[in-house]
């Protein structure tokens, strides 16, 4: 069997727009909330009302042309930038392709044996609804100006037109395919649509096409991005009652496995991009390696479309497929990065797993406290900091823990050295979704 490899990784993110920076501020933890745009406001209220936002970015600065900016969701802007990360600190090196300097092609590489698989919870949302703006707003002031009535949508943001590109911008696949077609990859193209566990997924499935032979090298994460103009997808989930709710500081309200916790900090999005190959393959190119890829697992709870399971009999399925896979047994994980959202039932249901699952205490911790939740890139992120954990031998703080709701072996608010093999990322989600992948230290 191949030994899979992370060689490459970049991030698009609130923490920052790069790994350093992200990796740095999760060690600090540093950790970006804000109260939602004012605008938002003026459309409905809300119980949560606070969010954490991504720093300005310049895509044009990333590379981007107008032509681009124009033809794609920041969905998949953040999902491309981000991969150009990755594939730099691969090792892999790009050339413009003859015909079209805006698309670039791998040097030394079969482009054939080079797959793309990304997940993303719901694609391009924020194309569909500005679109939808465009036509519904546009139609009620005709109406407005016809009857010779005062005009107040004069005074709330609309697009100039139905943009042409609207279709291939909101599907969820253009995630993986424009970043296949920015880099000419011929290889296999997946999306992962699993709600809060497509990421993690889409990291599963890229290390089985490896260890399979389909492919040799993969792209592969998550990608999420949920602004739009009136706060809508916001609002689905805060009165869904998902949302952490302040008490008094805005800062300590994101609070996963602490007795306080009311929810999850949303984020504005973001992107988290892993290059995955044979071991073999990294060290002929002479690529830095992160991590390995030693198992990846998933099961369905077939239970409710919005909680977990109560027994987690589904999840304790996947971690022992995952030790089947791995030849190892319970005591060997050193570090669970956990789904950790917020949400009462969640922490619950998962830190009693935690507990009977891994009756040695192994090093817990949850990067959502930290950097929110980015549903679709959620996944991916955490792998990230799980393989960063590994590489460095330091755990980043489970932030605002003050009343652990458990006596599983949580991080507390500062980083902590300790000695780290083997590492699990577990991701649930929404629909019953149930995923893991383990990592060891290189």
């Amino acid at each position: 069997m191949k030994n899979v490899v992370i060689s490459g990784m970049g991030a698009m993110s609130s923490l920052g727009l790069n790994i350093d920076d992200f990796w740095k501020n999760c060690l600090d933890g540093n950790s970006v909330c804000d109260e939602i745009p004012d605008s938002w406001h003026q459309f409905t209220d809300f119980s949560s009302g606070i969010w954490s936002p991504l720093p300005p970015i310049d895509y044009q600065e990333h590379g981007f042309n107008r032509v681009e900016l124009a033809q794609y969701d920041k969905v998949t802007l953040l999902a491309m930038a981000a991969t150009k990360q990755a594939l730099q600190a691969a090792n892999i090196e790009l050339a413009e392709t003859e015909n079209n300097k805006r698309q670039f092609k791998l040097t030394n590489l079969d482009s054939n044996r080079v797959g793309v698989i990304i997940g993303t919870g719901i694609g391009g949302v924020s194309t569909l609804l500005e679109n939808h703006s465009h036509l519904v707003l546009n139609k009620l002031e005709g109406i407005l100006i016809g009857r010779g009535l005062a005009n107040p949508i004069a005074n709330y943001t609309k697009p100039r037109r139905l943009n042409p590109f609207t279709v291939s911008m909101t599907m969820p696949n253009a995630v993986a395919a424009a970043v296949g077609i920015k880099y000419s990859i011929n290889g296999i193209n997946n999306t992962i649509s699993q709600a809060c566990a497509s990421g993690t997924s889409a990291i599963g499935a890229a290390y089985k096409a490896i260890q399979s032979g389909e492919i040799d090298i993969a792209i592969c994460g998550g990608a999420e991005y949920m602004r739009d103009e009136y706060g809508a997808v916001y609002k689905s989930f805060d009165i869904a009652r998902t949302l952490a709710i302040p008490k008094n500081d805005i800062q300590t309200a994101n609070c996963p496995f602490d007795k306080d916790h009311s929810g999850f900090l949303f984020s504005e999005g973001g992107a988290g991009i892993l290059v995955l190959e044979s071991q073999e393959s990294a060290l002929a190119r002479g690529a830095h390696i992160v991590a390995k890829i030693i198992g990846a697992s998933e099961s369905f709870d077939a239970h409710s479309m919005m909680s977990l399971a109560p027994e987690g009999l589904q999840i304790k399925r996947m971690l022992n497929n995952l030790l089947s896979q791995t030849n190892l047994t319970s005591r060997d994980i050193n570090y669970v990065n956990a789904h950790g959202t917020g949400t009462k039932l969640n922490d619950s249901i998962e830190s009693t797993l935690i507990k009977e699952f891994f009756p040695h205490a192994p090093y817990v911790n949850s990067t959502k406290s930290i950097l929110g939740h980015t549903i679709g890139a959620s996944g991916a992120f955490e792998a990230i900091a799980s393989a960063l954990s590994l590489q460095h031998q330091l755990l980043h703080p489970n932030l605002n823990l003050n009343n652990p709701m458990t006596d599983i072996n949580l991080v507390g608010r500062k980083s902590l050295a300790a000695p780290l093999n083997y590492a699990l990322s577990q991701s649930f989600a929404f629909g019953g979704h149930n995923c893991g992948i383990i990592l060891e230290k290189y």
